[in-house]
């Protein structure tokens, strides 16, 4: 479900957030295992079903030691061997970082010896992020640059601040900001882009003379170009000047720098530094004390022991790295869990154990915990018991999918809710004897005895696919559907309209141009941008990259593909527990006018051209490709006339948006 990247530290807030992890795990192992709402159940009893608020709280204590996360996977063996490669490398770096840590240790002892004249050449105070102000003796520019030497959070660090605002001032009794984009300025800096919103982070922004939208700096220099040179005395920057107005700042910003300007853009004149400024934080003041008393024998040392470091982290970061997966990371649960009322963290209620659900329990299959249980007790007694031959649901609702799955409705046409609110079994009796069939250890067919077949599905799919029920042509009668128009009763088999992947699947097949490489990376049809969120920008056309099988499309919550979307596709949000079915007119403007589909038009009359000889042996290919059947005399007459009149694009184009091409009859 939906994870908090955040991290939330309001604790009324993430204690809300992990109720509503656990409640997703709930509500996905009752409905997809049982067919229970159990869901309902969080703030009160349920208000169909025989399922208490208890028995909601009681599986909560069974997921309560369950969180998600990246976890490095790996064998024993491969750890060890990792850990082999990496110690020495490991303990190398940490000895020649403690040499550095040393020589920093003694030449910062000789600094604070020599406190007092250091701080004597600090007679400014420090850069301000509201706001700081170099003034120097007036000069004749038509460049100006801003050179990054250091930031708060990192002394060291030459970029990854932000400027809001930068303005230049010219000689002259009026003020006059030369700088600014309405008086010619151009500003030019390598800026963080948002790519959905070109341009929110430019440079430019910084001469705008407004606060707040910025330039977030990627690289050490911001430079400034006047409409013509000019006299200049004064500049002003800020990082965060909003936070003057109240406001709490938490921009990065410049801690150290120079100002240097030119007339041509290559030879540069420094006019201004913050070398005489109080450092602005006490990992500032350490380096400013640090390269004030390096002797030159101390500064090769130095620079001897970096580098040996970036080396060494150099050959760590060779060491392959393990497969980060996104699993569960289980823990012991702390203290003792109740029921919330009304489903509110804030207020517990009656304490609660791990157990089973009370309405589904019989005497042999039923379990109570201990309030301090093994975190990975909880789930296996949970696991068992949902599975136990016992259990009465859990079988049924297995067959049901299937059933659904290979019928389009199951013998229980609400697969996820076999409670009061959902649809009573159309075949009662059948899936009593499908669950038994599922359960049992010993299964015959054809005069063939297979052992230890409890719970296999593979048998289940032959069985059902064996049936006659299943074999059964669609033909329509219509005294049948008088009684029963949707065909409940099994008269014959009910017509569906293929889901969306296999219409798309299906005009990649027919056109000859679906890949059906197996595994690796899948495909987006959409942008992926992050800056800060993520943004999903859909693509106007598809690439014979995406041609794969629907299954490696990499869908995302926020991102919709139209032709999917528009032939009910379910918003993978949520999970579905069976997919909703409509008729519309933007599934035939869809079909009939999508860029796709003038693809797979055109790619399946070059397909037709290639391998039949004339017209009338093209169209009799197509219905081959598209229906599996051969046309009758009718519709290749008909279909010759169409070719000749508009093209055979035009005809396959039309073949694509038959009913018989996107259901199955």
């Amino acid at each position: 479900g939906a994870h908090d990247t955040v991290n939330n530290q309001d604790p009324v807030q993430a204690a809300q957030i992990r109720a509503n992890k656990v409640d997703e795990m709930i509500r996905a192992t009752s409905e997809a295992f049982l067919g229970m709402t159990v869901g309902c159940a969080r703030c009160h009893d349920h208000k169909f079903d025989p399922i208490l608020q208890r028995d909601y709280y009681q599986l909560y204590a069974a997921f309560a030691g369950v969180k998600h996360g990246e976890r490095p996977i790996l064998t024993e063996e491969a750890k060890a061997a990792r850990l082999a490669l990496l110690e020495p490398l490991e303990d190398e770096k940490k000895r020649v970082e403690m040499e550095k840590r040393a020589l920093e240790k003694a030449v910062l002892e000789r600094a604070e010896a020599n406190l007092a004249d250091h701080e004597a050449e600090w007679l400014r105070p420090p850069v301000a992020r509201t706001g700081t102000e170099e003034r120097f003796a007036p000069v004749l520019a038509r460049y100006l640059r801003l050179v990054s030497e250091g930031r708060d959070t990192d002394p060291y660090a030459l970029s990854g601040h932000r400027i809001d605002e930068f303005e230049v001032y010219a000689v002259g009794a009026k003020a006059r900001n030369v700088a600014a984009a309405a008086n010619g300025g151009k500003a030019r800096g390598k800026s963080r882009i948002a790519e959905d919103f070109a341009g929110a982070y430019g440079a430019d922004l910084c001469i705008d003379g407004e606060f707040g939208v910025c330039w977030h700096a990627l690289d050490r220099i911001l430079s400034i170009e006047f409409a013509k040179p000019e006299r200049i005395e004064r500049v002003y920057f800020s990082s965060d000047r909003i936070a003057a107005r109240g406001s709490h700042g938490h921009a990065t910003f410049l801690a150290e720098y120079r100002i240097e300007v030119s007339l041509d853009a290559e030879t540069w004149t420094e006019v201004a530094n913050s070398h005489d400024r109080r450092p602005v934080n006490e990992k500032h003041r350490r380096k400013r004390l640090l390269d004030a008393e390096y002797t030159p024998e101390e500064e090769a040392r130095l620079a001897a022991l970096d580098k040996a470091i970036a080396e060494a982290g150099k050959r760590i970061a060779q060491v392959p790295a393990p497969r980060q997966y996104w699993v569960g990371k289980q823990s012991q649960p702390e203290g003792g869990f109740t029921i919330l009322l009304g489903g509110d963290p804030q207020r517990p209620g009656e304490e609660v154990v791990p157990a089973s659900i009370k309405a589904v329990s019989t005497p042999d299959n039923t379990y109570q915990l201990a309030a301090d249980a093994a975190e990975g007790e909880r789930r296996i007694r949970l696991a068992e018991w949902i599975v136990n031959a016992s259990n009465p649901l859990t079988a049924r609702v297995l067959v049901n999918r299937l059933w659904h799955y290979h019928f389009g409705t199951g013998l229980v046409a609400t697969p996820s809710d076999f409670g009061f609110m959902g649809r009573k079994p159309s075949h009662p009796e059948l899936l009593d004897w499908l669950a038994s069939e599922l359960l049992s250890p010993a299964w015959g067919l054809e005069g063939h005895v297979q052992e230890d077949q409890a719970w296999r599905l593979k048998r289940m799919h032959k069985l059902i696919m064996l049936s006659q029920a299943y074999r059964q042509a669609s033909t329509y009668r219509a005294d049948a559907a008088a009684i029963d128009a949707e065909a409940r009763l099994l008269w014959r088999f009910p017509p569906r309209r293929l889901s969306a992947e296999a219409v798309r699947d299906s005009m990649l097949s027919a056109a000859g141009k679906l890949d059906l490489e197996m595994g690796g990376p899948g495909f987006r049809v959409y942008k992926y941008i992050r800056d800060n969120v993520a943004t999903y920008i859909p693509l106007d056309t598809h690439g014979e990259e995406t041609y794969r099988r629907a299954v490696y499309h990499q869908n995302a919550r926020a991102s919709r593909m139209d032709l999917l979307t528009e032939f009910d596709a379910p918003d993978c949000a949520l999970a579905a527990p069976r997919r909703v079915r409509t008729t519309s007119p933007l599934q035939a403007l869809t079909l009939m006018n999508h860029s796709f589909t003038m693809d797979m038009a055109g790619a399946l009359a070059q397909r037709l051209r290639a391998e039949a000889p004339d017209a009338r042996e093209q169209v009799a290919r197509a219905f081959l490709l598209c229906f599996a059947r051969r046309p009758e005399v009718a519709e290749t007459e008909a279909a010759l006339v169409l070719i000749k009149s508009h093209g055979l694009r035009a005809f396959c184009r039309g073949l694509l948006n038959v009913n018989e091409f996107v259901y199955l009859n």
